[in-house]
């Protein structure tokens, strides 16, 4: 509290002592070495009180001094007074601060105070450099360093120009804290000498930078210049012409004789970047040549001025040119594959190619000839291309071809391929691959001992990418067993690498891998399917992901589960078998899960879903589904019935209505030669059924007695015969009824119209399965009757089912008749027929 009152009257008494008068004078005065010193320094001051100070007269006076908050030890002078004090900062550490000088009373009074700063003198200033805006207005801009050291105290800087030739001095005043200046054109002469230095002051002193002589025009910076045609020097091969010119806002300044430079890069950018060339003055008015190109290449060319040592200027915008063309030199490396069936010496060959580090193409469209003569003709060419990659048929007998390079102006010499077939050796192992950069990867691999190994090929290519032309490779030396390939490699993208060793007699088995320049985590995860639920256990498979949104190589699959209650557990999946089986489950719990797809770049996690153990195992299951088909069995079972039994129409086309012959009756004779005859007819029946139709058989030729089974000689008695009359017991019947099926055919020994044999006829029993009637009971007889005609032997032969196959004597024939009205109208046909 003490101190912010002594602060609060310190800066009252300093208000006081600026804003009075001549009238009123201060109680103290206080004389310092100096109010502004270097930081660190010493400070001693004093401090004396006038006699008619109204606050110590009469009284004692104790004389303290305060230096901002904190009270300072003085010693007073030696005088009979005691008003008088001085006292000595050892080291003034602050950058600005009060000195007062107070005397104690009934409180601390101040009666004078002063303030004390404290830096450092200015250095010279650094790095002064101008530069020349040679556009509208012309400009000369100056900039310079003020220092590393800060001064703590306002500093002015100034800039000074003297021009020689004229005499004529200029200053130009900053602002603080500013250390750039911009000259206008009046204050300099573009080819005239001027000196130019800054000047540093303040209050501890002053400083001059070194001072600078130019010509304004030599520290100027050009913009950049125009290519306005560059082209091939005729007869002179791997030579351009470049003419050029300045900017339009400069070309006044064309007869200046400037420094240029040349940069030239072909167009393909296979070749490196050349080193900018330097041609010393030179005008604009000049063209210029630069030699020793590349024949039959497109440049890039690029060009920058300046004047002496003046900055550069830009690089001008591009254009092209092609020198001229010349036949292609040098070999080309060559690699290939050979398949097909080597027994027969049916080869197929596929041929890659490159050019090698001496070869030119020296053309601008150059194509390529693989012939079997060395002087390639069209009865020796096998392949014409323009790529980098050939497949044709090997002639039978050839061992090697010729590759060629062919352009406008001529072709080079045949670079000569040996034919070398597939070995089954393996002597390659522990291939890897290791990213270097995004443009790099490192391959590395074993290979063992062999006398007959001569080196190795190194081959890649994009595996999304099913064109050849995208194929690269590289050939090593046999003691070589790594290289860093380089190529345009995308990042993500997968791309196969061979490593194949070569023989004296062949090329070996190679090993593949795949490899990435860089890797992320997958684009997607695939749908996890519940393949089996067991007693306590659940199988799961999935999809292979899509090769492009692998984005590296999987690593592993982890499928994460839990219950509502347990915790969470994790499984590793096998990479190649694509399943997982989850075991100890418990039963009557609702289970997620989830998968995390990982590569050597990051890790994705796939949606969830939910599963449930039931309490019973798989038989239980199994034993579910043959009760649910059986009980669907029944219904449509029921359902056909129930339609059947309401659809007359429906139910005779899949059951004919079929009488039975012992309980049928006719319920109309037609026929005019039976309506005299009463046959007996049941007319408490319920049910009066249609007959079926009559079929009569003629039988050419007579049993035999080993034929007297009609059964044997009978195989198929279902449609045996033809009807020759119809029905008579249906009006209007003609021809064979569909809906009917008859049940007993009869066969005759000779014609219908011969007379009565004496044999018996037979009467064979259809093989129709249809139910004879419309109730499952049966109102037939067990055996069926062979009927005697008046006057032949009474006797029954049974064709039907018996417990007994003994004849048995009729007593009274007609009464059978009467019973099996359908024979009886057999009789009465015969009768007819008499």
């Amino acid at each position: 509290m003490i101190s912010t009152s002594m602060s609060v009257i310190v800066v009252l008494v300093a208000l006081v002592n600026g804003a009075r008068n001549d009238d009123i004078q201060p109680c103290a005065k206080i004389q310092t070495s100096s109010s502004v010193v270097h930081l660190g320094s010493p400070v001693t001051a004093s401090c004396v009180i006038r006699e008619d100070c109204p606050l110590v007269i009469g009284r004692a006076v104790h004389i303290l001094w305060r230096l901002g908050d904190r009270f300072l030890p003085s010693s007073p002078v030696a005088n009979e007074s005691g008003r008088v004090s001085e006292v000595v900062i050892p080291s003034f550490n602050h950058t600005r601060e009060f000195l007062t000088c107070c005397v104690r009373t009934s409180t601390y009074q101040v009666l004078e105070g002063v303030e004390i700063r404290a830096g450092y003198p200015p250095e010279a200033p650094q790095n002064l450099s101008c530069q020349t805006n040679l556009t509208t207005p012309n400009t000369l801009t100056c900039s310079w360093d003020p220092g590393q050291q800060e001064t703590l105290l306002d500093t002015e800087y100034t800039l000074h120009t003297e021009i020689r030739d004229s005499n004529e001095n200029h200053t130009y005043e900053l602002l603080p804290g500013v250390h750039r200046y911009t000259i206008p054109r009046y204050g300099f002469v573009l080819f005239s000498d001027v000196k130019i230095y800054v000047k540093a002051v303040n209050e501890l002193g002053e400083a001059t930078s070194a001072p600078i002589i130019l010509e304004p025009v030599s520290s100027a910076k050009f913009d950049p210049p125009t290519i306005l045609k560059i082209q091939a020097v005729p007869k002179r091969y791997g030579c351009l012409k470049l003419s050029w010119s300045l900017s339009q806002q400069q070309v006044w300044m064309r007869n200046l004789q400037l420094n240029l430079e040349v940069r030239l890069t072909t167009a393909d950018s296979s070749q490196r970047r050349e080193q900018p060339i330097l041609v010393n003055r030179v005008r604009p008015t000049r063209s210029v040549d630069r030699c020793r190109l590349l024949h039959g290449t497109q440049y890039l060319a690029q060009i920058r001025v300046r004047y002496q040592q003046s900055p550069w200027s830009e690089w001008s915008s591009s254009q092209s040119g092609v020198t001229l063309e010349s036949a292609p030199t040098g070999r080309l490396d060559s690699w290939m594959r050979v398949s097909g069936d080597h027994m027969n010496k049916q080869h197929n060959i596929l041929l890659f190619w490159k050019p090698s580090k001496q070869f030119r193409a020296n053309g601008q469209n150059v194509s390529y000839i693989v012939s079997v003569k060395k002087q390639p003709g069209e009865d020796g060419k096998v392949c014409s291309t323009m790529g980098n990659y050939c497949t044709f048929q090997l002639p039978g007998g050839a061992k090697k071809v010729y590759l060629s390079a062919v352009n406008a102006a001529g072709k080079s010499s045949p670079t000569e391929v040996r034919i070398y077939l597939p070995k089954a050796r393996a002597v390659i192992s522990d291939v890897t691959v290791i990213p270097q950069d995004d443009r790099s990867l490192l391959v590395q691999w074993r290979s063992l001992l062999s006398s007959s190994l001569t080196g190795f090929v190194v081959e890649w290519s994009p595996l999304l990418q099913t064109d050849l032309f995208f194929t690269q490779f590289e050939l090593t030396a046999r003691n070589q067993t790594l290289l860093v390939i380089t190529d345009s490699f995308e990042p993500y993208k997968p791309y196969g690498i061979s490593v194949y060793p070569r023989f004296k007699d062949g090329i070996g088995l190679p090993q593949t891998v795949n490899a990435y320049s860089r890797q992320k985590a997958p684009s997607m995860v695939p749908k996890i399917q519940i393949k089996k639920i067991g007693k306590s256990h659940v199988e799961f498979t999935w999809d292979e992901i899509p090769l492009n949104q692998r984005n590296g190589i999987i690593q592993n699959y982890k499928v994460f589960y839990c219950d509502t209650k347990g915790p969470i557990s994790v499984v590793n999946a096998d990479l190649e078998k694509r399943r997982v089986v989850l075991r100890d489950l418990n039963t009557v719990s609702l289970y997620e899960a989830f998968m995390m797809v990982s590569t050597f770049g990051g890790s994705l996690n796939g949606s969830t879903i939910h599963f449930e153990i039931d309490s019973f195992d798989t038989v239980a299951v199994v034993a579910i589904v043959p009760v649910s088909v059986i009980g669907l069995f029944f219904m449509v079972i029921f359902i056909a019935m129930t339609s059947f039994s309401n659809n007359k129409r429906l139910k005779g086309h899949f059951w004919p209505a079929v009488p039975d012959p012992a309980n049928s009756s006719i319920k109309r004779w037609t026929s005019e030669s039976t309506q005299g005859s009463h046959l007996s007819l049941d007319n408490e029946e319920p049910n009066p059924m249609y007959l079926s139709h009559l079929s009569f058989l003629d039988d050419p030729v007579k049993l035999s007695k080993e034929d007297d089974d009609p059964w044997l000689s009978a195989e198929d008695t279902s449609d045996l015969g033809e009807s020759i009359c119809g029905s008579p017991f249906i009006p209007g019947y003609s021809g064979s009824n569909s809906d009917s099926v008859p049940y007993v055919t009869v066969t005759f020994s000779g014609p219908c119209s011969s007379p009565t044999p004496k044999d018996p006829h037979v009467y064979l029993r259809s093989e129709s399965t249809q139910p004879l009637l419309e109730t499952e009971e049966s109102f037939s007889p067990k055996c069926y009757h062979n009927i005697a005609s008046v006057g032949m032997q009474s006797e029954q032969r049974f064709f039907g089912p018996s417990h007994d196959s003994v004849p048995e004597r009729v007593a009274d024939p007609g009464i059978l008749c009467d019973d099996f009205p359908f024979l009886r109208a057999l009789s009465l046909r015969h009768t007819e027929i008499d």
